[in-house]
C-alpha cells in the first residue's frame, strides 16, 4: 500500500473521528441554544434523537461498510458457491451461517444468491443457513450493536443469531424438502467460478467505496424511517407503557415476532428502534427478537421466496426460524 494511499486514508479516518465524537454537542447547541427548544418538552427530546442519530448511525454504516466492502474483495459469490457446493454435513452449515455475516445482505436481496446456490449444487439446508444468517446477523447489525450496547450484546447477539441459521438449516437440510423447490430453480445453468484475485491495495479500497456508496443508496431511507420512529418512540412513547408490553413476560417475546414479521426493514434501519426501545424500559430479548423478526422473517421475503419455493417449505422455513428466535428471546431474557 503506497503512503499516499495511507496518507488519504487515515486523514478521512481522523475527519471522521472528529465529526463522531462531537455529534452529541452539535446536537445540544443546535437544538437547544440555537432553536432554543425546551428539554423538557416532547417533541425537542423526539427531534434532539433524530438530530443526533442520523448522522450517527450513517457515520457507523459509511464506516463497517467500507471496511467490510474491503474485506469482500477477497471473496465472490462464485467463489463461495464453490466452497460450498456438494457438501451437507455441519461444518458446511457453520461455514455458509458465517458466509452470511460477512455478505452486506438485506433478506430481499439474498434471495437471488440463495438461488445461485441451488443451482450450484449447494445442498438445500446449507442454503438455508446462508439466507438465515445473511440478513439476521451481518456485519452491519453487528457493528452498530458492538458501537451502541458493547461487545457483550454484539457478542451474546452473534453467537445466538449463528446458532439459529445453523441449527435451522441443519433441520431443514434432514427433512429432505428439496421436491418443494419449484423446478425451474434447478434448469438454471450454474455460473462459471471467477474469484477476484490478484487486485491491488487502491483497487481494494475503491471496492470499499463502492460498497458504501451503493449501499448507503439504497438503505439510507430505512435508516431515516427508523431513526423518526425512534425518535417517535423516545419521545413520545410512555415508558412504563413499553416496559410493560415488550417486557421479560412469556406473551412478550411471540408477540414481538408476530408483530416484526409483517415488517420490512434491514439491520441499518431497525437498530434506531432497538435502541429507543431499550431506552423506553423494554426487555432486551424481546427487543432483539423482534429485531430478528422484522430482518430474516419479513413478509416481503417470503413473497420472493415463493416463486422459488413451494408453500409447504415456506411454512416450514418460517416456523423453525420463528421458533429459533423464540429461543434467543427468552434466553436473553432470562440472562440479562
Amino acid at each position: 500500500m503506497s503512503m499516499k494511499l495511507l496518507l488519504k486514508l487515515g486523514g478521512a479516518l481522523l475527519l471522521w473521528i472528529a465529526v463522531y465524537f462531537n455529534l452529541q454537542t452539535a446536537t445540544d447547541w443546535l437544538v437547544y441554544d440555537l432553536l432554543g427548544l425546551s428539554k423538557t418538552e416532547h417533541f425537542s427530546a423526539a427531534f434532539a434523537f433524530f438530530i443526533f442519530e442520523t448522522p450517527k448511525v450513517l457515520l457507523l454504516l459509511t464506516l463497517i461498510i467500507f471496511l467490510m466492502g474491503v474485506i469482500r474483495s477477497f471473496f465472490t459469490p462464485e467463489s463461495t458457491r464453490a466452497v460450498l457446493a456438494g457438501k451437507a454435513n455441519l461444518p458446511s452449515h457453520i461455514l455458509a451461517a458465517l458466509l452470511g455475516v460477512v455478505t452486506p445482505f438485506c433478506s430481499c436481496s439474498a434471495v437471488p444468491l440463495f438461488i445461485g446456490f441451488l443451482t450450484a449444487g449447494v445442498p438445500l439446508g446449507v442454503t438455508f443457513a446462508f439466507l438465515i444468517s445473511a440478513p439476521m446477523v451481518n456485519e452491519i447489525a453487528l457493528g452498530l450493536l458492538f458501537s451502541l450496547f458493547g461487545w457483550k450484546i454484539a457478542g451474546l447477539y452473534l453467537a445466538m443469531g449463528l446458532l439459529t441459521a445453523i441449527i435451522s438449516g441443519y433441520i431443514l437440510g434432514k427433512l429432505g424438502m428439496e421436491k418443494y423447490v419449484e423446478e425451474w430453480v434447478y434448469k438454471i445453468p450454474p455460473m462459471d467460478d471467477n474469484p477476484e484475485a490478484g487486485l491491488t491495495a487502491v483497487e481494494r479500497v475503491d471496492l470499499g467505496v463502492q460498497a458504501v456508496v451503493e449501499i448507503v443508496g439504497k438503505v439510507w431511507i430505512y435508516v431515516l424511517l427508523g431513526i423518526a420512529v425512534g425518535a417517535g418512540i423516545h419521545g413520545y412513547v410512555p415508558e412504563n407503557f413499553l416496559a410493560s408490553l415488550l417486557g421479560a413476560t412469556w406473551w412478550s417475546v411471540p408477540l414481538a415476532v408476530i408483530v416484526g414479521i409483517p415488517m420490512y426493514s434491514n439491520a441499518a434501519g431497525i437498530i434506531p428502534i432497538v435502541q429507543a426501545l431499550l431506552a423506553k424500559g423494554a426487555a432486551l430479548g424481546t427487543v432483539l427478537a423482534f429485531m430478528m423478526a422484522v430482518t430474516a422473517l419479513s413478509l416481503p421475503e417470503m413473497i420472493i421466496l415463493r416463486k422459488v419455493l413451494k408453500v409447504r417449505l415456506i411454512a416450514t422455513f418460517i416456523g423453525i426460524v420463528a421458533l429459533g428466535i423464540l429461543m434467543v428471546g427468552y434466553l436473553f431474557n432470562a440472562i440479562m
